[in-house]
């Protein structure tokens, strides 16, 4: 049920809530500025589309609440399903810490068994961050998640790129496991790789299309701030800010999207021309 009480979701964003930057974690606020701003942009559109101040978002394996937390401190109801229970805990306490428990609840689950644990068809908004590359079947884990929205809603998803990946080994000299993610189906670079799949743009937004939602957006993460040596941006007056700036430029082109060691895909419900 709405609490009467919660404050109202600003138009404008709360400061407090933003993870566009933060001095005490660089690195991590280039991570997820990006990602952060668009999604923001679909949480505000979605509570003037729906008249709703407090929306039902769903974060499919959130673990600790890098995104939950700050969802849930715009004033967002915010069920994580994540099946680590260290996770989890961690999440509970950042949660209080950040004063928005009340707000924010934690269930072990995954991406296979999602409706054991959460409701189908209960949510405004699903974020399937991290999640894809690691499941089994990531056709299925995305029609899950979009089995999760309501007629009207918005679909989150971030996942690995599969030109960051390539890009990476290269630079580190390792032509022949570059070579390797580029030829193999799920852009692996050899049995040691830790991450099980790896996307094309035009994979994921096939996933999207597939599962019947329009794609909205389409942006790459992480083009450039893993490949800049880290005593750069963390020791040089005004880098942070200057390299967020050049993400967010290079985000939205095409070009720049084979690149990205992340890609991200907003897709919505079709019909729905207020997201």
């Amino acid at each position: 049920m709405s609490d009467p009480m919660r404050p109202p979701v600003s138009p404008h964003r709360p400061p407090t809530a933003s993870l566009r930057s933060d001095p005490s974690r660089p690195r991590a606020s280039l991570r997820t500025a990006v990602v952060w701003e668009v999604l923001q942009d679909a949480l505000d559109r979605r509570v003037k589309a729906t008249g709703r101040q407090a929306l039902d978002v769903l974060d499919t394996g959130g673990g600790s609440g890098n995104f939950a937390v700050p969802v849930a401190r715009l004033g967002h109801r915010v069920t994580v399903v994540d099946p680590s229970p260290n996770a989890l805990f961690a999440l509970e306490r950042r949660a209080a810490e950040a004063g928005v428990a009340d707000r924010v609840q934690g269930v072990q689950g995954d991406a296979h068994g999602l409706f054991d644990v959460v409701e189908r068809g209960g949510y405004d908004v699903v974020l399937c961050h991290g999640v894809l590359e690691y499941v089994d079947d990531p056709a299925e884990g995305v029609r899950n998640a979009v089995a999760a929205l309501r007629a009207e809603g918005v679909l989150s998803l971030l996942a690995a790129g599969l030109g960051g990946a390539v890009l990476a080994r290269a630079l580190a000299g390792h032509f022949k496991e570059a070579r390797q993610a580029l030829d193999d189906p799920d852009g692996r670079w050899g049995e040691g790789d830790p991450v099980p799949h790896r996307f094309t743009t035009e994979q994921l937004t096939g996933l999207v299309e597939a599962a019947g939602l329009t794609v909205a957006a389409v942006h790459g993460v992480r083009v450039f701030a893993d490949l800049v040596p880290g005593v750069l941006v963390d020791t040089e007056p005004g880098a942070v800010e200057a390299l967020l700036k050049l993400e967010e430029a290079a985000a939205e082109l095409p070009a720049f999207h084979s690149v990205a060691t992340q890609l991200h895909v907003l897709g919505e419900t079709r019909g729905d021309g207020e997201v």
